[in-house]
Parts: structure tokens; sequence; C-alpha cells
């Protein structure tokens, strides 16, 4: 191989190895979340993989070192991640209603779909250390610049597959793209062995043929479907299953995030009406934040509802905002501010004075960032308040058993912050088994409050008033120990069980 080429190969290679990983974590998103569990699986079922790699790529290098071998290293490579575009949604459906645990089903699912490839991948570098040794005397200086060269690949491929290829390429498409890339560069390797040349051209060329069969015939009605900086976006027409009336459909990393019916501008998402509890608790309610935008479907309803009231949206995507504009009746506003910005680095700094905050920022169904949960962001959240301001909060949970340790850490926390904490159940508040959506009211104001209004819609949401335990053992969250994710597995395993 003519001297530059192998350094080309060991950098791309070493670049896709990034792509690969960064673009495993939106393959395993929709499915098991997007958790600390899951990426402490993917990076550690990765690493492992590569050190086999690493370990198998020297031994076989020093028995067969050759540009043949060394290529079908790299086709094989190749063919693991097109096996990995094809099988990756059935197997995740199939691990996803079998495996209860959902660190056992990251674990499962990454070795099954990312480990086979990253082996090939990791005996790269060591192969081509092998031939490359065979002409040089300076052995240091070759494996550290090969090695150098596949960290600087990778430093490449990391930024180039966050900054610009997810979001423009998309994940599906970008698996695919991994794979003939990794294809293509095997044709280099054969150079010295002419007599394969035409037999690889003749696979890689059905492959490619079957790759594009496969993109544009799976092409189904979906209105948007796209990777953002942050998720995985997409937009259906469907059927409302509790109404039977059609609606627009935001569901982001595969999960329903907003919704508007397309014959009215009436909320679809029942939960988001005891938002307008803040007016029962806070009759003079004329400004107000919300943490976490999705469709904006709320920020609209309560524009609607206060005529001379003004909302600030914080929303760390900017393309759902673009999104919301096109397909779910987004307008200017001279009442509403949308800042795209992280919800807690937006609290820390402190703009501004409401009389109540909306937090419903979601990581997955049951999953609320961390960042959001604990006691210093609660504190932001106290200092931003007027003296009559309150906080109500969005969490999903059952009300009894393991699945709601992170209700109770939750409460607890803003317990600890708000002299008067109130708890309303939008299901049903006698079913303690039931997972829905639990609404933490925090009031600034010490006093008891009524639990009646004239008004009969808040009246109905008053009377889902309940009384929450908590156990003396659960810790208050903080920046320093907030188990979240731990949490948010067991809660996912309770609901889990339900369906088995």
């Amino acid at each position: 191989m003519k001297k530059p080429l192998l350094e080309i190969v060991v950098f791309v290679c070493g670049a896709l190895v990034m792509v690969f990983e960064l673009v495993g974590a939106r393959i395993l998103g929709p499915y098991v979340g997007t958790s600390l569990f899951i990426w402490t699986s993917l990076i550690g079922i990765i690493l492992g993989s590569l050190s086999v790699g690493y370990w198998l790529g020297g031994k076989l290098a020093d028995k067969r070192p050759n540009y043949s071998v060394f290529g079908s290293i790299i086709l094989s490579a190749g063919l693991s991640i097109l096996f990995t575009a094809v099988v990756k949604d059935v197997l995740l459906q199939f691990l996803a209603r079998n495996i209860i645990d959902i660190r056992w089903l990251s674990i499962f699912a990454s070795l099954i779909l990312f480990a086979p490839a990253s082996v090939f991948l990791g005996m790269v570098s060591p192969y081509a250390i092998k031939l490359k040794l065979q002409s040089l005397r300076q052995s240091g200086r070759t494996v550290g610049n090969l090695y150098a060269i596949s960290t600087i690949g990778s430093i490449v491929g990391t930024f180039g597959a966050g900054f610009y290829l997810i979001p423009t390429i998309g994940t599906n498409k970008m698996v695919f793209v991994i794979a003939m890339t990794l294809m293509v560069i095997s044709i280099l390797t054969f150079l010295f062995n002419k007599k394969y040349i035409g037999v690889l051209a003749s696979i890689i060329f059905m492959i490619a043929a079957f790759i594009l069969f496969w993109i544009f015939s799976n092409r189904d009605t979906t209105l948007v479907d796209v990777d953002t900086l942050y998720n995985r976006v997409m937009i259906y027409e469907t059927t409302d299953y509790k109404t039977g009336r059609e609606i627009k459909l935001l569901k982001i990393n595969d999960e329903r995030s907003s919704a508007v019916f397309t014959d009215s501008d009436e909320l679809v998402f029942y939960y988001l009406k005891y938002y307008h509890l803040a007016a029962h608790f806070n009759p003079q309610l004329k400004s107000a934040l919300m943490i976490g935008g999705s469709a904006y479907t709320y920020p609209r309803d309560y524009l609607k509802k206060y005529p001379g009231a003004s909302i600030d949206v914080v929303e760390i995507d900017p393309k759902l905002t673009e999104l919301s504009k096109v397909h779910f009746g987004l307008k200017e506003d001279p009442r509403l501010k949308i800042i795209h910005e992280d919800g807690r680095t937006f609290l820390n700094r402190g703009n501004g004075k409401y009389d109540v905050i909306f937090m419903d920022a979601f990581r997955s169904q049951f999953t609320v960032p961390f960042q959001l949960t604990t006691l210093e962001c609660v504190e932001q959240q106290y200092n931003l308040l007027t003296d009559g301001g309150l906080v109500i909060a969005n969490v999903i949970s059952a009300l009894d058993g393991e699945s709601n340790k992170f209700l109770q850490a939750q409460a607890k926390t803003y317990e600890y912050i708000f002299p008067r904490v109130l708890y309303f159940a939008v299901g049903d508040p006698d079913d303690k088994n039931l997972f829905q959506n639990i609404m933490i009211v925090a009031l600034k104001d010490s006093s008891m409050p009524v639990f009646t209004n004239p008004n009969p819609e808040l009246d109905e949401y008053l009377s889902h008033h309940i009384t929450l335990d908590i156990d003396g053992e659960i810790p208050v969250l903080t920046d320093d120990y907030a188990p979240v994710e731990y949490y948010a597995g067991q809660t996912i395993a309770a609901y889990m069980r339900l369906f088995k």
C-alpha cells in the first residue's frame, strides 16, 4: 500500500469508531432512554470490544500480515454495522418486551448491536502497525504515529458526528453511511492483490443496491423524522386513543411529547390543564416561566386563557421551536419570550421574577434531567418567584411501591425549600398502582390554601389533591448526590412488569 494510504485508513477507522458510538446512543434512545445507565453500558461494551479487537488484531497480524486480511477485517466491520442497521428495531423491540431491568436491557442491546463491529474496528490499528513495521526500523515512532493518527481521527469523528453529521443526515442513514464507508475503504486495502478487486467491487455494489432499496422502501407517512443536536424528533398525523379525534403528534426519542387536535386548539394531554391551578393559588397571575417547551401547546393555551399575562419558555432544542412554528401553530407574540438554553443554566442566571414556574422537562418518559431536580435548582426556583409565587412540577409515577422513589425524593427536595407543598394526581387519586402524572405544587406562601373554587374546571382539579407518604430514608436530591437514573430504572421496571 502506498505510504499515506495506511495512515488514511487508520484515521478514518478511528473517526468511525466514535461516530458509531454516538449514533449508538441515538439507536438505543427510543427503546431504553438516554439515562446514565445507557451511556455506561454503551461506552463499557464498546471499550471492552475494542480491547478484544486490539488483542485479536495483534495476534492475527503476527500470523498473517498481508493486505488481503487487513481488507477483510475492515469489510467485516462494515458488514457488522450493516447488520446493526437492519436488525436494530426488531431486536430492540424484542429485548424491551422481555427484559425488565433497564441496566440489563441496555447491556444486552449494546452487546449484540455494537460489540461485533467494535471488535473488528479495534483490530485495525494493531494490524496496520504490523504492516507498517515490515518496512520500517523505527518501531516506537511508527506505533506512536499510527495511534496518534487514530486518536485524531476519533476526535474529528466525535465533533463531526455530534455537531454536524447526525443532525444533518439522521441516525438511520448515518449507520448505512458508516457501513458503506468501511466497505469502500476495504477496496483500498486490496489494491496489492488485484485478483480480488473485481469480486469485492461486485459484492459492495450489491450491498449498496440493497441499502438504497432498504432506505427507500422503508419510508412511511411520517410528516417529520429528523435528528437534532439533542433528540430524534418525529411528527405524525394519527388518532388520539382516548377521544378518537385526529391529532398531530410530536414524539421525542420515540416517546409521546406533545400533540394538538387538528380541529381545535383544545389541549390534548390532560395533565397540562392542571397547570391552570396556578390561577387558583395565585389569582394575581401575570408572569410565568416554563422549563421545557416541546411543541409549545401549554404556553399557547396560557396566553389565550390569561390575556394580560406573559410567559417565558426555556427550551434547549431550537429545532423543536422551528418545527412548532411549522406544524403546531406557534406564532410570534410580544407576551411570549423563547429562550434556547438548558433550563438549569437559565435558572442559575436568575433573571426576572415570576408569579409561577412550570417544570415540564424530561429526558425520557420517566426521567427528568437530574440537574433540574436538585436542592440547588429548587432553591433557584424559589428565589425567582414573587412573594405569592408557586412552582408546579410534573412527575410521572405511581403513588405506592418501589416505583415511586423518584417522586418521593423530588417531593422531599421541594419540601426542604418551600414552606408548603401540595400534590395532585391527574389520573385516579385512589389508584395507588396507576402510573400517572403527579403535579407537585410548591407554594412560597406558608398559609393553608382552600381546596374549592367557583370555577368548575379548577374545582375538579382541586378534588384530586392527595397526601403523599415520604419514606424517611429517601434522600434530598443535591447536585452532589441525585440518583435520578437509578430511581427511574426502578420505575421503568415496575411499569414494564405491568405488561408481562
